[in-house]
């Protein structure tokens, strides 16, 4: 009977071990991340807290009968409640670094196995290897821990053939970061200055070391002028080894805010560490309409730096693109160019930072006035247009942070229709400490706009309900899932009703 018992645990910790490895791949495989997110699946309802009580009791029993750890077994194996083995919005890829990391996970979990069934054993050995089965996210952690310097070393030849081919092709190079906006800014960039040089931007997402490497080697071609490269980080020190082999003439860094703050600790860590990127530029693009790069300003001129001042509301910036109406003032060093045009949906400090980066690669200012005004929509970023059945559909869900959530809240506000307006989100992620204020007072101005507001999925549910209540005048609905919202808004939507869909989570989170 031992031997089923351990048989069926150890079947137990191999499917829960599919499931929280699907989760860390989604999670970049940063250490720690499995188990926070195992902490936040059993904590998040009734039903998982019923089920943490009853696995707690039936570990105990396994101190005094071995058949606890059949009951264990089956807490394992289904729990936490709701969330899936197969998953549905980022199912689970066997690429090789997540085999070399099943792998690790799967040696330290027979190695602690067989010190407890062999050296321990009796009931005790039994009792300690079913609470191993429960702890198998600790040990995907720790694999993550041992596998980070083998990746290092496995993508280290990436790394060196990117930077050879960057000294020989010499593109001038531009990078930006910054808490949000990176991606945006770095599509304007690239539509202007494709009017007048060979540039090639980075591909979405591909903003980490091995990510970056690969658009280099990959993408980079004989002829390439300027090459635009997003950087990302979840940590100091991780922009600037990005910097030693991918050098940046002109630094942009666009915004700073509590965008992934439980991975930082404090916004004065992230200020540092997005500011890596400026160490070896000559020219820096700021966005001084956020108080935290301004005062970066003298000490980055201090070091002989140029630097690029961006703004939507400061006119003495050295690039400011200032409200008029529907339009928008160009200023460029104190003289105005006129107005233009800024297609509906764009943030005007992206739009700024990108025409300072240009100026910063000597493209003509006519020439960079020309290309605003034919700049295409970001997908997913405030993008407006109108489904088959009449309804208004503003998809804004690759957006995540309080400033982007404010600017679709108002472009929602702005739409002019004879029907009702609706808010479809999930709410904001990764704010750390202040995560809870931040989406209370988002639900708090949701119901001020919108006459219904679609909650979706767990995380910030008591949050955002906290603060639309507060405020008071919609309808709430609350749904488990983005397709079950998307199904409730087909049904119920027609022809002059206007729905935004704020942020998306995939199904790693509750």
């Amino acid at each position: 009977m031992t031997v089923i018992v351990d048989f069926v645990l150890m079947a137990a910790a191999i499917a829960s071990a599919l499931r929280w490895l699907r989760v860390v791949q989604r999670e970049h495989y940063l250490a720690g991340s499995t188990t926070r997110f195992a902490l936040r699946w059993w904590a998040s309802d009734a039903m998982n807290l019923v089920l943490v009580a009853v696995l707690g009791i039936s570990l105990g029993a396994c101190f005094w009968s071995r058949y606890g750890g059949f009951a264990v077994s089956i807490i394992v194996l289904v729990g936490p409640y709701g969330l899936d083995l197969k998953g549905s919005t980022s199912s689970l890829a066997w690429t090789q670094r997540l085999k070399r990391l099943a792998g690790i996970s799967a040696a330290i979990y027979v190695l602690v196995g067989l010190i407890l069934l062999l050296v321990i054993g009796g009931t005790v050995g039994t009792a300690l290897f079913a609470l191993l089965a429960v702890v198998v996210p600790v040990l995907i952690d720790g694999a993550c821990v041992v596998a980070t310097p083998i990746e290092a070393r496995l993508t280290q030849p990436f790394i060196e053939q990117a930077a050879a081919r960057l000294s020989a092709l010499s593109p001038r190079v531009v990078a930006i970061t910054g808490s949000y906006g990176k991606t945006s800014t770095k599509n304007h960039l690239a539509h202007v200055v494709s009017g007048s040089l060979t540039v090639v931007p980075s591909p979405r997402s591909f903003n980490n070391r091995a990510g970056l490497a690969r658009a280099v080697n990959e993408h980079l071609v004989e002829g390439t002028q300027v090459f635009i490269a997003e950087m990302g980080t979840y940590g100091p020190g991780e922009i600037a080894e990005l910097c030693s082999w991918c050098p940046p003439d002109i630094a942009v860094m666009t915004a700073i805010g509590p965008v992934h703050l439980e991975r930082f600790g404090s916004l004065d860590i992230t200020v540092a560490a997005k500011a890596e990127i400026t160490e070896r530029a000559s020219t820096v693009v700021l966005n001084v309409d956020d108080g935290r790069l301004v005062n970066l300003v003298s000490s980055l001129e201090a070091q002989g730096k140029r630097v690029i001042q961006a703004s939507a509301t400061k006119r003495d910036a050295t690039v400011a693109l200032i409200a008029d109406g529907e339009r928008h003032e160009l200023i460029v060093e104190g003289t105005s160019y006129g107005l233009v045009v800024i297609p509906e949906g764009l943030q005007v400090t992206n739009v700024a930072c990108a025409v300072g980066a240009s100026l910063a690669l000597g493209l003509p200012l006519e020439v960079i006035v020309n290309r605003i005004a034919s700049l295409p929509a970001v997908q997913n970023r405030l993008t407006v247009a109108v489904a088959p059945s009449g309804v208004r559909v503003i998809d804004d869900t690759f957006n995540a942070n309080p400033a982007g959530a404010r600017a679709a809240l108002a472009l929602l506000e702005a739409q002019a229709v004879s029907g009702r307006k609706i808010v479809v989100t999930p709410g904001m992620i990764e704010l750390g400490p202040a995560q809870r204020e931040e989406n209370e007072t988002f639900g708090a101005r949701c119901a001020e706009v919108a006459d219904i507001v679609v909650i979706v999925r767990r995380t910030n549910r008591s949050a955002l309900k906290r603060g639309a209540e507060r405020a008071g005048g919609c309808e709430l609905r609350f749904e488990d899932t983005r397709d079950e919202a998307v199904g409730w808004v087909r049904q119920h939507l027609g022809p002059g009703d206007c729905v935004l869909y704020e942020n998306d989570l995939p199904d790693n989170y509750p």
